[in-house]
């Protein structure tokens, strides 16, 4: 179990989901969870009583905003930021926590890992029922995140995302699901690996406002299916001519009153 004393950096406890958990995360310089998080976790169905891995968790939001909803699932939190991994322990070790102790567990693995190294380091084949990841996001070419512990989490090389979804696709059962979320400007590339891989594709954008351009995107796969692409209407964050107080279905999302359908 890692404390304070383990760390050289600040951090912060934060409530989600109106205070049913809380999350020990950097206070600066490295990625913060927050709405991609729980949109995130939101796409996992209502009463899902499987096995969940999140790729990449940081500091265990997504998973345990999972946990959170679906009271007889179980999940394991994956992710090789020595930074991150400190704050997922000290998360699951957090009093307020306590009801998540013993259906979530800390992976410290890379999620880019291939064949019989993924496997040895504990991503096995058809360990999960569903994945969800938060994949770096950022293009090398935008502006960059100037912290580096940040930056990491931010910014996507050549293959890593393929490689995200090779592992997804690696660790879920035949008929399991992946979800992801990511910029739109992504979108290519996450289709093009899911290809062969996952079907029944179910998209997803989400809008600022109703009149504003789509700033992320939430696909879902099932694995082995061979359903058509299906588009879902969009997810609106804010009212017409706000940026602050979120849209009704928006705040049911985020705050883990609601399940968001990516079924057609």
């Amino acid at each position: 179990m890692s404390s304070p004393a383990d760390r050289s950096f600040p951090t912060t406890i934060d409530a989600f989901h109106r205070g049913r958990f809380m999350i020990v995360q950097p206070a600066e310089g490295h990625h913060r969870a927050g709405l991609d998080a729980m949109l995130l976790a939101a796409t996992v169905p209502d009463g899902f009583a499987g096995h969940l891995a999140d790729l990449g968790a940081g500091a265990g939001a997504a998973g345990l905003a999972v946990l959170s909803r679906c009271v007889d699932a179980t999940a394991t939190l994956v992710d090789n930021d020595p930074a991150m991994i400190a704050c997922a322990r000290e998360t699951l070790a957090h009093r307020d926590n306590a009801d998540f102790g013993g259906r979530a567990a800390i992976l410290d693995a890379d999620v880019t890992l291939a064949g019989r190294v993924r496997t040895a380091a504990g991503l096995g084949p058809d360990m999960a029922d569903h994945a969800i990841a938060n994949p770096p996001f950022n293009d090398a070419r935008d502006r960059q995140t100037p912290k580096a512990g940040r930056a990491a989490a931010h910014v996507i090389d050549a293959g890593t995302l393929a490689g995200w979804i090779r592992t997804a696709a690696a660790i879920v059962r035949p008929g399991g699901r992946f979800g992801l979320i990511a910029r739109p400007t992504m979108l290519g590339d996450m289709l093009g690996a899911m290809e062969g891989r996952f079907g029944g594709l179910a998209l997803r954008p989400v809008h600022p406002r109703p009149d504003a351009t789509a700033i992320r995107v939430l696909v879902e796969g099932v694995k082995g299916s061979r359903a058509r692409l299906a588009m879902l209407p969009p997810v609106v964050l804010h009212p017409p001519g706000s940026d602050t107080g979120f849209t009704d279905e928006a705040d049911a999302l985020i705050n883990g009153r609601a399940h968001l359908r990516m079924r057609p």
